[in-house]
């Protein structure tokens, strides 16, 4: 059901943004110290931001209530590739999310699977997706499928049917995220194509869109860091940094999206704001 934006709830909303990050009486400031990434990520700010607002998040947020997010995905939400469990990109957004918002409960689930493609999340869906009755959902996707040649013409309606499942049944706030730039994925054929359909598939089903891939890619192609910089030893997942900035990224996206002062319903006809770009 579309949620009619009122001035109530953008003065709800800007005050608990403002509450997270005001100064106390002292003149210290009430939220910790920001995650530590060393070296500093390279993220430019178009590809930390969602073109959508996130309209549940936000409402919890207005209202000082908890918030859930659930991340879905492969490995590299699982967290392959890091040194610790608390060094994968879920494990990282919530430090990001606690360090912009001290004042609110937010817990991030972890739900990535090794081995997983697109089929087998879809399978998991109500087990470990909607049981949660999550408030945002994150689905990593299209890595694997790319790798074990799922046709795409198939893989389409997997995506389509997917985000349809995960509206009607949860009434989450829903992000894409796309697949990452490593070695073995620009090595194979369909990596383009997947990435592009990907981003299909958020326009027509109006949901947001992580750019991961271009993120990365932008790190390899226009600021030069090696792969080993980003990217495990066995050319395909990631490491710590990558893990923590593409966390940051995340995160600087929810913040913003979360807290903007036109919140629609994901699937009602989205107003412009002069704070889109």
């Amino acid at each position: 059901m579309a949620f009619a934006p009122t001035r109530r709830y953008a003065l709800l909303a800007a005050a608990a943004f403002l509450t997270a990050t005001a100064p106390t009486a002292l003149g210290q400031p009430r939220r910790p110290d920001p995650p530590a990434i060393t070296p500093p990520c390279i993220i430019p700010p178009e590809l930390a931001h969602f073109d959508l607002p996130l309209p549940r998040a936000g409402r919890r947020m207005a209202a000082q209530q908890p918030i859930k997010i659930v991340a879905i995905g492969s490995s590299s939400t699982y967290g392959e590739g890091a040194s610790s469990p608390d060094r994968t990109y879920p494990s990282r957004l919530r430090l990001e999310l606690a360090y912009r918002f001290p004042t609110l409960d937010i817990a991030v689930v972890n739900r990535g699977v090794n081995g997983d493609n697109d089929y087998d999340k879809r399978d998991r869906f109500e087990r470990d997706v909607i049981a949660e009755k999550p408030d945002v959902v994150l689905w990593q996707l299209g890595t694997n499928s790319m790798l074990h040649g799922n046709p795409l013409e198939k893989h389409i309606a997997v995506l389509q049917g997917g985000v349809a499942h995960l509206r009607k049944a949860s009434g989450a706030d829903i992000v894409l995220i796309d697949p990452q730039y490593a070695p073995k994925v620009i090595r194979g054929a369909g990596a383009n194509s997947i990435v592009a359909m990907i981003a299909e598939t958020a326009r027509g089903a109006n949901v947001n869109l992580f750019r991961r891939y271009e993120l990365m890619r932008r790190w390899r192609e226009v600021e030069q860091l090696a792969f080993d910089k980003f990217i495990s030893p066995d050319e395909l997942h990631m490491n710590d940094w990558s893990y923590a900035c593409i966390a940051r990224a995340l995160g600087t996206a929810i913040a913003d999206a979360a807290t903007r002062s036109t919140p629609t319903a994901q699937g009602a006809p989205q107003t412009p704001t002069s704070s889109a770009r």
